[in-house]
């Protein structure tokens, strides 16, 4: 995993472990922005699953969503961040390739992930909604595999 400073200069450099930690742990939502028709970025929410080997990141999306459309065309322009609001400010970004996946018993595993992630169970009715998605071939997963990642940690500059 290739680590960079998002701010030059600032002490006590984020290591990639640290970004390891934060992607596994973090619970907030990743911004993903893809390109559309007429050449404009486009910014979407999205849960998502970082898994350490082999370093990707996974999103759930329905197919005919703008992002996924975006990509479908153009899927070797793709940004995403994942950013803590609350000081001290910490997060991670990246530019990154995607890869679209319609098969749903590839994709069934990696959505259950994502929603015990976030909702902490399969019980729930948008759980529910979401798999049965899944299961329909509706909902596809996003597959991101980063170039890099530039980090920031502001807790780290006030030690």
């Amino acid at each position: 995993m290739k680590v960079i400073r998002s701010i030059p200069g600032m002490p006590n450099k984020v290591t990639e472990d640290e970004v390891n930690d934060f992607l596994l742990q973090s619970k907030l939502n990743l911004q993903l922005a893809t390109v559309d028709e007429d050449g404009y970025p486009s910014i979407q929410p999205l849960w998502f699953l970082y898994v350490k080997e082999p370093g990707k990141i996974y999103v759930a999306t329905p197919k005919t969503t703008r992002k996924a459309l975006n990509l479908y065309k153009n899927p070797d322009k793709v940004y995403f961040s994942i950013d803590d609001e609350n000081f001290p400010y910490k997060g991670a970004k990246g530019r990154g390739i995607a890869r679209i996946s319609e098969n749903a018993d590839w994709n069934i595993p990696i959505v259950e992930k994502i929603i015990l992630k976030y909702l902490g169970t399969k019980d729930n009715p948008l759980a529910q909604t979401i798999m049965e998605n899944t299961r329909k071939g509706i909902q596809i997963i996003i597959e991101i595999t980063p170039k890099f990642f530039s980090a920031w940690d502001f807790g780290k500059s006030m030690q």
